[in-house]
């Protein structure tokens, strides 16, 4: 990956501690805002837009506080002409809501980036929690 997407990985992995503190600000800043832009967080449906993902950022990271992230661990990536994806597991330790204490959590996220006029930018964002085997029927509806 070049030095330019290097430098704004960077800025998305600090993003992240922000998010977990309860600021979206930072994150906002690195996002596309073409249409085409999507976010599937793990407490919502997938959003589309720019408007649909900043509210879906912003109610998400509103229930977060208190956070640290502790590890990310990048499990693939790759860079090519204008796009480039990135897989990890975040760790970290956050108040959830209300909560009185800090919980450990772990997402799985996928991170897709676009080169656009003004630098590279999030294209898209998927994170949910599941970081380790399950049966198969946790995958039916209830």
């Amino acid at each position: 990956m070049g030095s330019d997407l290097e430098e704004v990985l960077e800025q998305y992995h600090r993003s992240v501690e922000a998010v977990v503190r309860g600021d979206p600000s930072p994150q906002e800043r690195l996002w596309s805002r073409r249409d085409d832009v999507t976010l599937a967080n793990p407490l919502g449906p997938p959003a589309r837009g720019w408007t649909e993902v900043s509210n879906a950022l912003r109610r998400a990271v509103s229930q977060l506080s208190d956070g640290e992230v502790l590890a990310v661990d990048r499990i693939s990536g790759y860079a090519s002409g204008d796009l480039a994806y990135i897989v990890e597991i975040e760790h970290d330790r956050v108040r959830l809501g209300r909560a009185r204490e800090r919980v450990s959590m772990a997402l799985r996220v996928t991170t897709i980036f676009r080169r656009e006029d003004d630098g590279w930018k999030v294209l898209h964002r998927h994170a949910d929690p599941i970081t380790t085997p399950r049966p198969v029927e946790s995958m039916v509806q209830e």
